[in-house]
């Protein structure tokens, strides 16, 4: 909980979130995109005859739906996400009571979700684009983003420690260090505190992880086989946090960064005919559509929205914990029963 009220200290909320975006390092250029942002926020509820610390979120519904009609929806979901950090950080320190923003991202994150316009691949296909990739490292990681629906920056955060395989054969690797993965079974701890530019585990980090709620993902044996296999191959690291994933490539041993996973995905999706310079989200096949794959099968499957939403670590209310309580029962059964495969 924050130790001041800084609204009672500054007039004006957004000069002190610009502010502090500044001390955290934040770009020039990027703190003028949030401030564009988040000035047109204000201006539109003044409107509304209320202002930021005010604004509930049928103000913030309204302020995304008058953005549809001059933006695409790529770029109402940049300003709502804009807004969404505005709320968040403000709650953090204490300014606001509340996210009046964080109910409407989630809705939005559904609907984004449900886009008819994306390509439609079905699990069949899917196995025989994944059957392609030999490459040990590059299908545990296409695996793995497939099974879990992590962003690519969370995937490339993981450590060893966060990984909990039943396997004597592995301790090497520390796969026994994380706590929360006690009593869990074979599964992945994914963290929601790394983020860009500062230490974590020992290690400063590149990549930012964007869940709301830190979350564990079972393993089920198809995943298993593919993380044991780069496992047995995976080159020792120098970095104190031993990464999951490293480098078998020029970098060799350091940490696979999200750029070279978006490159060598794009490669094998070239091959499929799943990806062409220029085209959309919709239609090319990249990382993130992995998430995408994940949400769209697995709702399907289970009929179950909040099992998928804990998964995808974007529900930050207290409804979540009857998931986190419950674990095996409500999600780890819910997952392994209905979890798609491809071999």
């Amino acid at each position: 909980m924050a130790s001041r009220r800084p609204a009672a200290e500054v007039a004006d909320p957004v000069d002190y979130y610009l502010e502090d975006m500044e001390m955290h390092g934040r770009a020039e250029r990027t703190r003028d995109a949030y401030e564009r942002v988040l000035r047109g926020f204000a201006e539109f509820l003044d409107g509304r005859s209320t202002d930021p610390g005010a604004a509930g979120h049928r103000d913030c519904l309204a302020w995304v739906h008058s953005l549809r009609a001059d933006l695409s929806p790529s770029t109402v979901a940049t300003y709502a996400t804009t807004v969404n950090r505005f709320y968040d950080y403000m709650t953090r320190v204490g300014a606001f009571d509340e996210n009046p923003m964080a109910l409407v991202m989630e809705e939005m994150d559904e609907s984004i979700e449900k886009d008819p316009e994306r390509r439609d691949v079905d699990v069949a296909t899917m196995g025989r684009f994944l059957g392609r990739i030999t490459h040990p490292l590059h299908h545990a990681v296409v695996l793995t983003l497939l099974k879990t629906g992590m962003r690519v920056g969370e995937l490339c955060n993981l450590d060893c420690r966060d990984l909990r395989l039943s396997n004597p054969g592995l301790s090497e690797y520390g796969l026994d260090g994380r706590p929360q993965l006690d009593g869990r079974g074979d599964a992945i701890y994914v963290d929601s505190e790394p983020a860009r530019g500062g230490e974590y585990n020992g290690e400063v980090r590149e990549e930012s992880n964007k869940r709301k709620r830190s979350t564990v993902v079972p393993v089920d044996d198809e995943l298993r086989r593919g993380l044991r296999r780069w496992l047995a191959i995976r080159p020792d690291s120098l970095s104190p946090a031993e990464p999951l994933f490293v480098s078998t490539a020029d970098d060799w041993g350091e940490r696979l960064t999200a750029r070279a996973i978006r490159h060598y995905v794009r490669e094998y999706a070239e091959e499929m005919g799943w990806y062409e310079a220029g085209a959309g989200a919709g239609e090319n096949v990249t990382p993130h559509y992995f998430r995408h794959f994940f949400t769209t099968h697995l709702r399907d499957r289970t009929g179950d929205r909040g099992v998928v939403k804990y998964l995808r670590g974007d529900v930050a209310s207290d409804v979540i914990d009857t998931y986190t309580h419950n674990w095996g029962d409500q999600v780890r059964e819910t997952y392994l029963s209905n979890i798609y495969r491809f071999d």
